[in-house]
């Protein structure tokens, strides 16, 4: 029987940190750079949208683009825009999710939409889209703008795909896999894939980027999807257990129904497509999930999704950016057992 999954908490947190250190000016930029872009003469907005940009979010999408700029060797201050509209996608994306999702935290706090409602969370979400087309604009490169915003109508796509299959128990492993390219792994290619573009480099190097990022959220997502079940809410900055409260199919509870016996079955249709859960399921859930390996499957998907995304910037000479990047591309699954 596998051990749950649970959070290392005595891992240092050195490749995430040492990005930062290396990153601290242009992060810095990039900070100043939302703030100005949040405000609004409309007070709702400014106030919602800093309850949530910052509530402490790891910024870890747009230190990709600042990192992948670079190790890039790049020289202006469009990678700051870039940054910060990546970012502002992002945080509208989970103003729209906390709607749909109903959940109760969102970066360890009350979500936004429990606080100024639903109407108010998707509009100031919309206003951060249209603020993050106004600086993919003021860069002035038409490809970036491109891979931007693509990427927000993929996210989106995603997020449809996701609702239409929530509490969907012949979701395949393929559907899922689609789903979090688009609703989570797509923005973290676009984050990396822009700053080869603005620096003017080859295709071999932005497609290298783009596969960096998207292997990288492909393992960020899965670890997320194991740490639901077995993680520190502390951790996740959402509660335990979200996911199977909503009745959301993830990659674990994919594989354990996929090998279910007639009473395991009974069980998560009772408690998936059904909805009917009562305080003791959650943890006959995992014991399930463990029973069925499904846990620590997910993580070995996840470390070669993590290899894969590590690998591919190998195209770029050895560096202290690129083996930053390559260490962070670890330490996404080392942050769980």
């Amino acid at each position: 029987m596998n051990a749950p999954a649970q959070i290392q908490t005595d891992k240092a947190l050195s490749p995430a940190q040492t990005l930062w250190d290396m990153s601290g000016d242009d992060m810095a930029a990039v900070d100043t750079l939302i703030l100005e872009r949040m405000q609004s003469p409309v007070g709702m907005i400014p106030n919602l949208a800093e309850h949530l940009v910052g509530a402490g979010g790891k910024r870890l999408r747009p230190l990709l683009t600042i990192a992948a700029a670079n190790m890039c060797g790049y020289s202006g201050t469009s990678h700051h825009k870039l940054a910060a509209a990546v970012e502002f996608i992002h945080s509208a994306t989970l103003l729209h999710d906390d709607v749909v999702d109903e959940s109760a935290l969102r970066r360890g706090k009350k979500p936004a939409n429990l606080i100024w409602g639903n109407s108010a969370s998707i509009l100031v979400g919309d206003f951060l889209f249209a603020r993050a087309f106004n600086l993919m604009v003021e860069t002035g490169s038409m490809q970036a703008l491109g891979i931007l915003s693509n990427a927000a109508s993929v996210i989106a796509e995603g997020e449809v795909q996701q609702l239409a299959a929530l509490r969907n128990i012949s979701m395949t492993e393929a559907d899922y896999t689609h789903v979090i390219k688009a609703k989570t792994a797509e923005l973290f290619a676009a984050a990396t894939e822009v700053a080869p573009v603005i620096a003017g480099r080859p295709e071999a190097e932005q497609a290298a980027l783009r596969e960096y990022g998207m292997k990288l959220g492909l393992a960020f997502q899965l670890v997320d999807d194991a740490l639901d079940y077995g993680g520190f809410e502390s951790a996740l900055g959402k509660s335990i257990g979200d996911d199977f409260r909503e009745g959301k199919m993830t990659l674990p509870v994919i594989r354990a129904v996929a090998i279910a016996d007639e009473v395991e079955t009974a069980f998560w249709q009772r408690v998936i497509v059904d909805h009917q859960q009562n305080d003791v399921d959650l943890e006959m859930a995992v014991s399930y999930l463990r029973k069925a390996g499904a846990l620590q499957s997910t993580l070995d998907l996840a470390k070669t999704y993590s290899a894969d995304a590590a690998n591919a910037l190998d195209i770029f000479p050895a560096s202290p950016w690129r083996k930053s990047l390559q260490d962070l591309a670890a330490y996404v699954v080392a942050r769980i057992s």
